[in-house]
């Protein structure tokens, strides 16, 4: 048996690589300062001595233009104006969740409605709604019930929600997804 080591910690508190300095090799770089202003093209060499005669780094920016872009500026700097642009994406990517509502084949009037309501909750908060609803023993053969609660569901949302996956069956289970239409 081969036993291999794993570093569980590999992605934990890494920094994201950046080229800086000596590590870029370039004939023809476009330099900006630390303000983002144009500083002209320019060999990587000279660059670098501008960068060390301003006492700052020579970072790369972007290799995939033409020519590649630099920034004079201090490295750790830089490294913090990456961090807070990936905490600001992070903050303000949204996460939609996956919510899954329950349902039987004949259920009460007030179970279904305390259900609807959980639903239309879900939806205004921008969830998406899963609706499942079991078949157990005999109840399979009136699959129409379940199709018919799920139908009188979509209708009852339908100024909230966009019907993702339509009614279907997966063996003794009926499924439908809800998402919330753009408003």
């Amino acid at each position: 048996m081969i036993r291999r080591k794993y570093n569980h910690r590999s992605n934990f508190n890494r920094r994201e690589y950046v080229k800086a300095n000596q590590q870029i090799r370039f004939p023809e770089v476009r330099v900006l300062n630390d303000q983002g202003e144009m500083l002209g093209l320019m060999s990587s060499l000279e660059a670098l001595q501008k960068a060390q005669a301003a006492g700052k780094d020579l970072v790369l920016v972007t290799e995939q233009s033409k020519p590649p872009v630099v920034k004079i500026i201090d490295l750790a700097k830089f490294r913090y104006q990456l961090q807070q642009k990936a905490a600001k994406s992070r903050k303000s990517a949204k996460t939609q969740d996956l919510k899954e509502l329950r349902f039987s084949p004949f259920m009460g009037e007030s179970d279904f409605q305390s259900r609807l309501k959980k639903a239309i909750v879900f939806l205004e908060r921008g969830d998406k709604v899963r609706l499942s609803l079991q078949f157990k023993g005999r109840v399979i053969t009136k699959k129409e019930f379940g199709f018919g609660l799920f139908d009188r569901i979509i209708t009852e949302t339908a100024n909230l929600a966009k019907v993702e996956i339509t009614p279907k069956m997966m063996g003794n289970k009926l499924i439908a997804q809800l998402i919330p239409s753009k408003k």
